[in-house]
């Protein structure tokens, strides 16, 4: 691990990112925001001459476009010089100069323009809304008298759509004129909307729609709160149950999580939705969250028929279309894996019910799949075929592996005795598959290989980790944090590759936790987090580089989350009413808690403190608490 730069700045609810008042320091970041019916990538920073750079990517993903293929959101893009021009004194406002930028779920832009004007900006999403707001507060610093005047009131542009045109507007609230004596404030707002041409506008009122953004974020700062030693790690969960949670849009086939990145919206998949985002949503205790994984499930179910054709990697277009362009990712297993882990974890019988028809499908799905050497045949993998990954590849048969175990779980709750006793055995001889297919000597690490014939170290030899797998447990975690696949990002995707993906970074990290490698893993995540926090991309885990510019798609900042949950603490449920903590507590600190944690249908409060040479975890809801003491990696089991 290498010692990285460090831009931003921790405070008490946020990061802040002071620019240097005596040099030029030229930086340019991005940061995505998103609300049900719109979301917007803001792109900001300093220039080479010390200006402010502000752009936004605003999309509207129900305003679908021709073709209304994955990728067909209404789309604008609006740069500093396309917004309503502000004038000081009869010049335009050309030479504004950030002081610093904060960041707290809110983007927070305080600048220094001429005649002693300080501009302080605010911008967020509406939560409901298709529109984008903008608050801007202008203060008279200097001793004199300032006139401060806002360009025309309304810009409007028109786009042909799916359903007729489209009407994209910028508009503002400010007065034609303000006078402003010494130390006296102005404040106006920009919008940015979008709507159907005869649907009928909404009035602008943004102090109502901030109050509605500040709410969203209180209640994910009070869900499922981590307290430890470190506060970067605080905050980066803190941040990555926002983004998790943001992003989700009411369309008309339901509330669909989306991955964002100016690309995917108003669609899921069966990885980042179901797979990754899906069995997060019940611990964070957000009902639309769980409501979007709900509904994901129930729009596959359509295309589970008697003749098990492959599910579609992905439901596009509100619902409207699919895109199966990979062909079978494992999307099967996927579906499998999250259902059912969402399911134990909702700790809902009716849900359980509700979805168990679609796992049996799914699991008999993978059967089907299975070749003469025992394990799970796919296309491809989450990748769609940028990296080879050959007629089996490993994540797909560990996903299958997992999806039994819980599957087993779930059968037994419901009822099904014959068909929990099948899927333990169909584990277990699939674990054995795992081992003698995959199992190998890659590079001098006794680890596993990817797929036949693969003789490079691949990212995702973590998955048996994170499914504890631990037959090659050593050679694993070594080969995993060498040189050859760990980056100052994180995982490469493949020795000697420089592409790296962060889905795979987190699942690695959560995995170390999983089989006990608790001080390599709080090592490597804290300076992760640290890179990801406060350095020269933040504040959110992101997709991948160089495809995609490291777009902060929200399923990854899911995946993050679970690093804490199911890795540190260890939550593992076993029914609908019980669970399992295995706390991996890191030596150097003595306590950490998780609280308003919703696991198996109850809210609890997870305290975990060091005990000589062993812990103790306290388990507390509205009905009291329990103590459970133990050695260190003692796997505790709450039941209700």
């Amino acid at each position: 691990m290498s010692k990285h730069p460090e831009r931003w700045r921790l405070l008490d609810d946020g990061i802040q990112w002071n620019t240097p008042q005596d040099h030029v320091d030229a930086h340019e970041d991005h940061l995505e925001m998103s609300g049900k019916k719109v979301s917007v990538i803001v792109s900001y920073g300093v220039n080479q001459a010390g200006k402010l750079m502000l752009s936004r990517k605003i999309v509207w993903p129900t305003l679908r476009t021709i073709p209304n293929d994955t990728h067909g959101s209404l789309i604008h893009d609006f740069e500093l010089d396309s917004m309503p021009a502000i004038w000081i004194n009869g010049h335009p406002n050309m030479n504004e100069r950030p002081i610093c930028f904060q960041f707290n779920g809110l983007l927070y832009i305080r600048s220094k323009a001429n005649e002693g004007i300080r501009i302080e900006r605010t911008l967020f999403p509406s939560t409901s809304s298709k529109s984008v707001y903008e608050k801007i507060v202008m203060t008279n610093t200097s001793d004199q008298a300032v006139s401060i005047q806002i360009s025309s009131s309304l810009s409007r542009k028109s786009v042909k759509g799916v359903s007729g045109i489209y009407l994209i507007e910028v508009s503002h609230d400010a007065a034609s004129e303000y006078r402003l004596g010494p130390q006296e404030s102005c404040q106006f707002s920009f919008r940015i909307s979008a709507r159907h041409l005869q649907e009928k506008d909404i009035r602008m009122d943004v102090r109502q729609e901030k109050e509605q953004r500040s709410n969203l974020i209180r209640q994910m700062n009070q869900n499922l709160r981590l307290e430890t030693p470190d506060p970067v790690l605080n905050q980066m969960f803190a941040f990555a149950k926002l983004r998790t949670a943001e992003s989700i849009f009411e369309t008309k086939n339901g509330p669909m999580h989306g991955p964002g990145g100016g690309r995917y919206y108003a669609a899921i998949w069966t990885n980042d939705q179901v797979e990754y985002a899906g069995p997060f949503f019940p611990y964070l205790g957000y009902a639309l969250g769980n409501e979007a994984t709900r509904n994901a499930l129930r729009l596959y179910t359509a295309f589970m028929g008697p003749d098990y054709q492959p599910i579609p990697s992905s439901i596009i277009a509100e619902g409207s279309d699919i895109w199966e362009g990979a062909g079978d990712r494992g999307d099967a297993a996927m579906y499998a894996y999250g259902a059912a882990l969402f399911a134990l974890s909702s700790g809902d019988r009716a849900v359980a019910a509700e979805l168990w028809p679609a796992i049996i499908w799914c699991l008999t799905y993978c059967e089907k799949q299975r070749n003469k050497d025992g394990v799970i045949a796919s296309d491809s993998d989450e990748l769609e075929g940028r990296f080879p990954s050959g007629s089996a590849n490993l994540s797909t048969s560990c996903l299958v592996y997992a999806s039994y175990v819980y599957a087993s779980r779930l059968a037994l709750e419901l009822g099904y005795g014959e068909i929990a006793k099948q899927y333990v055995s169909s584990a277990q001889e699939l674990y054995e598959a795992i081992e003698q297919y995959f199992g190998a000597v890659v590079e001098g690490y006794d680890t596993y290989r990817y797929y036949d014939g693969n003789d490079i170290l691949r990212s995702w030899i973590c998955s048996p980790l994170v499914m504890g797998i631990e037959e090659r447990k050593s050679g694993t975690i070594q080969a995993l944090l060498s040189p050859r696949l760990w980056s100052e990002d994180g995982l490469v995707t493949q020795a000697g590759d420089t592409t790296f993906w962060d889905r795979s970074t987190l699942y690695a990290l959560r995995g170390l936790f999983v089989v006990g490698a608790t001080e390599e893993a709080i090592s490597y995540l804290l300076s992760y987090s640290r890179r990801r926090l406060l350095g020269n991309h933040v504040p959110y885990a992101v997709e991948a580089y160089p495809e995609g510019n490291q777009r902060h798609l929200s399923a990854e900042s899911a995946l993050y989350g679970r690093i804490i949950t199911e890795g540190m603490f260890g939550l593992q449920p076993t029914g609908l009413t019980s669970f399992i903590c295995k706390p991996r507590l890191p030596d150097a600190w003595d306590h950490m808690a998780l609280r308003s944690v919703h696991l198996c249908g109850r809210e609890m409060d997870l305290i975990v403190t060091r005990q000589g040479g062993g812990m103790e975890l306290i388990v507390s809801d509205q009905d009291g608490f329990v103590k459970f003491e133990g050695a260190v990696g003692t796997a505790f089991e709450v039941k209700k």
